[in-house]
């Protein structure tokens, strides 16, 4: 019998759901409530294909899920709202207290909220989500799914800093990571369309978004992912610097005068791709600029691809090899000249053989890059995290 489930993500200023039925995995609807606490409002909902599109105020979560719910109930995408059975709620940061998802209850948003210093603009909404499903739908059951649990099975030597360890046991220093639901859906997912038991197997999963980071993941678990204590460490993003020097900050800082968070803002929102390029944090804007023959543009690419590469070079010898190589999200999916260049740059080394027209067409769809005599697979993988939430949600919740 099917039971219906809904997958939330919280964000500071918008709600992105998807109902499903489940164990069939059907998706019976999925929309954002977007610019919430802000003058105008933005509330979309789609069903089979068509848009729905309402401009409000709103105000807050509560309104936001209050929202959903009615939309729910008008576009008779259900009958009764007690049909859906069980909610799961994306968080960001569960620091190395959660391993897995778990039920929500008093311990577990309490922890969510302890770990909001970790992530502030994040930790706090998801909070606020699962609060406002609570009053909303007493009678639904709630599960947290973390971005940081796939990612708990790192080695102590793969995820400490080398700073004073009273960081680490006073502060919770450390590396995290983050995207991890992604990674995990697409390496299981790579494992399926290899037709290979993910047991013994070395994968590589690239999920490139305006964030970005890549794990190596060996027998199913992570064994490295290049983010770090916060989603600004790791590769360089979109408007994000990824790792640096560290000395650079407090010597600007003097330089500038600039404040704790004023840099902290530069680093986050000014750097990356923006930073580098002056036109956009957005990897299109900036492949008009390289066709447009700007030089900053082409400085930005080629960046881009000596992180990446530099980042799988590594976990490459770590894990003794690779067999399968995975780009997913926003850039990973649909720039096809920067997957061009980054793959180019790595085939000698790993015997890599491409079939390059079919990567210069193909954009947000399954897909093997790789030719049969290629040494390791290259694939493509739209990720699906909400399809994730949903699984967890119906497991953990006995649905």
């Amino acid at each position: 019998m099917s039971t219906k489930v809904i997958s939330v993500n919280a964000g500071s200023s918008s709600l992105k759901f998807q109902l499903y039925n489940m164990p069939e995995e059907e998706v019976l609807c999925s929309g954002v409530a977007e610019r919430i606490g802000l003058e105008e409002g933005i509330f979309t909902i789609k069903i089979h294909g068509e848009k729905h599109t309402i401009n409000t105020p709103i105000p807050d979560h509560d309104t936001a899920v209050n929202m959903l719910l009615k939309a729910l109930i008008d576009y008779k995408v259900v009958a009764d709202l007690a049909e859906i059975k069980g909610a799961g709620h994306r968080v960001v940061q569960g620091g190395d207290y959660f391993k897995g998802s778990c039920i929500c209850d008093e311990v577990s948003t309490a922890k969510v909220l302890e770990y909001a210093e970790l992530a502030p603009l994040h930790n706090k909404a998801n909070a606020g989500g699962y609060l406002a499903f609570k009053k909303a739908l007493p009678s639904c059951g709630n599960i947290f799914v973390f971005d940081t649990a796939f990612h708990q099975t790192m080695k102590p030597e793969v995820y400490m800093y080398a700073v004073p360890y009273e960081w680490y046991t006073d502060y919770k220093v450390r590396r995290y990571g983050a995207h991890g639901t992604s990674h995990d859906y697409v390496s299981h997912r790579m494992a399926d369309l290899m037709d290979r038991d993910i047991q013994g197997t070395r994968m590589i999963t690239c999920h490139l978004g305006n964030g970005a980071s890549i794990s190596a993941v060996k027998d199913g678990k992570c064994v490295a992912t290049s983010m770090g204590f916060t989603p600004l460490g790791g590769i360089m993003m979109g408007s994000r610097c990824g790792d640096i020097d560290p000395a650079i900050v407090p010597y600007v800082m003097k330089k500038t005068g600039m404040t704790p968070d004023e840099m902290d803002t530069a680093l986050n929102k000014k750097s990356g791709m923006l930073g580098i390029s002056g036109i956009s944090s957005d990897a299109r804007d900036v492949e008009n600029g390289v066709q447009e023959g700007n030089e900053r543009a082409v400085l930005t690419q080629a960046m881009y691809v000596n992180r990446v590469i530099n980042v799988i070079g590594g976990y490459v010898m770590q894990m003794g090899g690779v067999d399968a190589i995975c780009f997913t999200a926003g850039l990973g999916e649909n720039d096809v000249h920067l997957r061009h260049m980054i793959l180019e740059a790595m085939s000698e080394h790993l015997g890599l053989v491409i079939d390059y027209e079919k990567n210069d067409t193909v954009r947000g769809e399954e897909a093997l890059l790789s030719k049969p005599e290629s040494k390791v697979q290259v694939w493509i993988i739209p990720t699906n995290e909400e399809l994730m939430i949903a699984r967890d949600t119906y497991r953990i919740l006995g649905l």
